[in-house]
């Protein structure tokens, strides 16, 4: 995904602890994310600056979704929507936090995006971890969404991105337990390609890493005008330019089902390609669902996607 502003990036992620130590919180807080979240999951990422609004929106305004996710977190510091709600002083965070509580929507912060590139920048994956992971307990989020986009690292013909990803999930997780914060990832499908990405695809990363990962948020779009454009390139037989990473081609080469969430724009100028009407992706999510796939379905972005965008993607298969 892109970032709206990343001028405005601040607070640096100092490796020498510009964060103070894991904060406590309190018991209702604990509790709170201690129940995890089944799929179905209905994401939104909140990156644009939206007028009349100061931190996430009210959540009757994205009735439908159950996960929001600021972004972005970046090696340099917050930028754009994580960056605003470092700007809330600790008593609105709260309130904000308790009516996303009440509305079962949980609330992440997505890391990097598409103009940060760590492996290349040779970022410490165990430091930044950490780093990160400090900055989620600070600001009382439910959790992280990796949305790793190193292509250069990625594509390199290497395993070292896998590695890189791998490591940093680890480390995240450790200091993030499973059942208390949640973390996913936002690949782009192709990756999953092992034929396209033999020294290292995302397969690896889901073999080693995996069981640290609560679901991914793949992005199905921005690769090209023939890929995953219709029902069937999108679920079951992807065009031979990326082969083999429909939906249900990466849960045959060993993907947990209901960890497949299906990432599309919100509107045409969302992305360069990908994009489907909301009516047309709800067609295909009722397809998925009639055969066992219940992951859910992710959107770049908020204000674009609201409430009524979900409720149409959702009306045949899981009505709001």
């Amino acid at each position: 995904m892109v970032a709206f502003s990343r001028a405005i990036a601040l607070v640096v992620l100092a490796v020498t602890g510009a964060f103070a130590a894991p904060v406590e919180h309190d018991v209702p807080a604990l509790v709170a994310r201690q129940s995890a979240q089944a799929a179905p999951h209905w994401v939104a990422y909140s990156d644009e600056w939206v007028s009349g609004e100061n931190g996430p929106p009210d959540p009757s305004v994205i009735t439908g979704f159950n996960v929001f996710i600021l972004s972005f977190l970046m090696t340099s510091g917050a930028a754009d929507q994580a960056l605003e709600w470092t700007t809330l002083d600790a008593d609105t965070r709260s309130t904000i936090k308790a009516e996303y509580v009440s509305a079962g929507i949980k609330l992440l912060v997505s890391a990097f995006g598409s103009t940060d590139a760590p492996t290349s920048d040779g970022e410490d994956p165990t430091t930044l971890a950490n780093t990160m992971a400090a900055w989620v307990q600070e600001y009382d989020l439910d959790g992280i969404d990796i949305d790793y986009e190193d292509f250069n690292a990625f594509n390199a013909g290497t395993d070292a991105a896998v590695n890189w990803l791998v490591t940093f999930t680890q480390t995240l997780r450790a200091a993030l337990p499973t059942g208390q914060y949640l973390i996913t990832h936002a690949p782009v499908a192709p990756w999953f390609s092992a034929s396209q990405y033999p020294a290292g695809s995302y397969l690896d990363v889901d073999s080693q890493a995996g069981s640290d990962i609560d679901w991914y948020n793949i992005q199905f779009y921005n690769q090209g005008t023939t890929m995953y454009t219709d029902c069937d390139g999108l679920l079951t037989t992807s065009d031979s330019t990326y082969p083999d990473t429909a939906l249900f081609q990466i849960n045959a080469a060993g993907v947990t089902l209901d960890k497949l969430v299906i990432g599309k724009p919100a509107n045409s100028a969302d992305a360069t390609t990908g994009y489907m009407d909301p009516g047309t992706l709800a067609t295909c999510v009722e397809t998925a669902q009639s055969d066992g796939w219940d992951a859910g379905v992710m959107t770049w972005e908020y204000p674009d996607a609201a409430a009524s965008w979900i409720a149409t993607v959702r009306a045949d298969s899981w009505p709001v």
